[in-house]
């Protein structure tokens, strides 16, 4: 992943985590991270309570 994590935008966004989850994955693709990265955040956004992925989302993206 590059040193610079790609702007995700929530504010004002649903809420639900899947919508949270399909947004961070289209942001994902424009900051042309490999099927790996993509993986890798899915699996560790998707590992816990809703709580954690938004903590994963901070980890991996500029939240906004």
């Amino acid at each position: 992943m590059a040193n610079d994590k790609p702007e995700l935008c929530l504010t004002g966004q649903d809420g639900n985590a899947f919508s949270i989850l399909a947004r961070a994955r289209m942001v994902a693709r424009k900051a042309h991270w490999s099927e790996e990265e993509s993986d890798r955040f899915l699996k560790e956004a998707t590992s816990d309570n809703y709580e954690y992925l938004l903590q994963t989302c901070f980890k991996y993206f500029n939240v906004s």
